[in-house]
């Protein structure tokens, strides 16, 4: 009898333990995808190095140096 007491599983899984894993794989996922949404350009210049990136199109002061130029 008392070796038997060390032999059965005395753990259960109750709904509160299955909604805590379900909270935690959404947490994880909306957590990851909200980390490469606010680094993408990070990521996307890593995998892209030899490359070098355009970012001047949006750059005020080149449109701005263009304007002036023109006159």
């Amino acid at each position: 009898m008392f070796i038997d007491i060390f032999l059965k599983p005395h753990a259960y899984l109750d709904p509160g333990s299955g909604s805590l894993l379900i909270q935690m794989i959404l947490a994880l996922s909306l957590g990851a995808g909200a980390f490469i949404s606010i680094y993408w350009k990070k990521i996307k210049g890593l995998l892209n190095r030899n490359k070098p990136s355009d970012d001047s199109e949006n750059d005020p002061t080149e449109i701005q140096d263009e304007l002036d130029n023109a006159n």
